[in-house]
């Protein structure tokens, strides 16, 4: 199985991009999934094709960070909520079709569709390399991408294989 994840970047990142798979920008996760590894070498291709066009509607919608709250096994996990917004719910659901009709498995179903919770994880608690958001930030949809969770197998790693973003206005 190929491991990937369609996700809003709330930090800078560039298409391609490689990193650390302990060291993620921060990012707002849309739907992660499995595709079978047998259907043809082009299945990210065809996943990122069929993902356009939700993600260019999405595009430049304005969304705000809301309160703190700790998710995972024990509630191990702090993160920042992301306020409901009929855009990036749009977009969840439509990556989840895209996912459903490339026959991929998703790996969290109970946090899809009325599930969904949108959120930004914390990096760090404390100190220098601590990276968060805070209630009230405002986040500009502007940066979503498809990313490889172990790209060529590597586990360590992952890569950014398609990236819609937004060009910033000049004025």
């Amino acid at each position: 199985m190929r491991n990937l994840i369609f996700v809003v970047f709330v930090e800078p990142v560039a298409a391609h991009q490689v990193f650390p798979r302990s060291d993620w920008p921060l990012h707002i996760t849309l739907v992660r999934f499995d595709v079978a590894t047998g259907q043809s070498a082009g299945v990210a291709e065809r996943i990122g094709s069929l993902a356009d066009a939700p993600a260019r509607a999405a595009l430049g919608a304005g969304l705000v960070v809301g309160e703190d709250a700790a998710f995972g096994r024990n509630g191990t996990v702090p993160v920042s909520l992301v306020e409901p917004h009929p855009v990036l719910q749009r977009l969840h659901e439509d990556l989840v079709g895209v996912v459903t009709d490339m026959d991929g498995r998703i790996l969290t179903p109970r946090h899809t569709l009325s599930g969904y919770r949108p959120h930004v994880s914390h990096h760090g608690t404390a100190g220098p390399d601590a990276r968060r958001l805070h209630p009230g930030d405002d986040v500009v949809l502007d940066r979503i991408a498809l990313v490889d969770m172990a790209p060529d197998g590597d586990h360590t790693i992952r890569r950014i294989l398609r990236l819609w973003s937004r060009q910033p206005e000049t004025g």
